[in-house]
């Protein structure tokens, strides 16, 4: 019984530590991601023009939140120069530039960051079977170059993008994203 009692202090202090240690990492998180659900992305989806055919309601908010997901995972994949956040969210041709474009970076001391997006989605095809959606997206964002950790290059930038998203086994994902001039 004795040991008991003694071992208690013991538990107290390791408990106490753990706190402090605890509180302390989450006092010296930069704020920026402290927040990160505060700075994901802005993404509107319009289907009023969609033709053949109407996009149902459940399809609509799946795509509005698993292309609100891919944005976000493709800024935190360019950030860490790592391509795992991309896998399962692009496929095909967009995996394919992605992950270059991920390894070209990390290849050249490179990191990329995008902030303050927006994205106005509209979809302008959806095909009569249900697996093809085309959607163009006005999208608008912060975007900065960093070299090791220092900014060489930041911009506002508006850019278009014609996007193909297919129904995958749990979600929508992204099969072509190509920025275009205009639309």
């Amino acid at each position: 019984m004795c040991a008991r009692v003694a071992s208690y202090p013991q538990k107290l202090k390791l408990h106490l530590s753990v706190l402090i240690v605890l509180s302390w990492c989450m006092i010296a998180t930069p704020w920026r991601h402290a927040f990160a659900a505060d700075a994901s992305p802005r993404v509107t989806l319009t289907v009023s023009q969609a033709t053949p055919r109407q996009v149902e309601p459940l399809t609509q908010n799946a795509v509005l939140r698993d292309y609100k997901f891919a944005w976000a995972n493709l800024a935190q994949a360019l950030e860490s120069n790592s391509a795992g956040a991309i896998n399962g969210l692009f496929v095909g041709d967009a995996s394919a530039q992605l992950v270059a474009q991920v390894n070209g970076q990390k290849k050249n001391g490179l990191s990329s960051r995008y902030e303050n997006q927006t994205h106005k989605l509209e979809a302008v095809f959806y095909s009569p079977e249900g697996d093809i959606l085309e959607l163009h997206d006005t999208a608008e964002y912060d975007f900065e170059i960093l070299d090791g950790g220092k900014s060489i290059h930041s911009e506002h930038a508006i850019v278009h993008y014609v996007v193909l998203m297919t129904p995958g086994a749990d979600r929508w994902v992204v099969r072509q994203l190509q920025a275009v001039p205009r639309f």
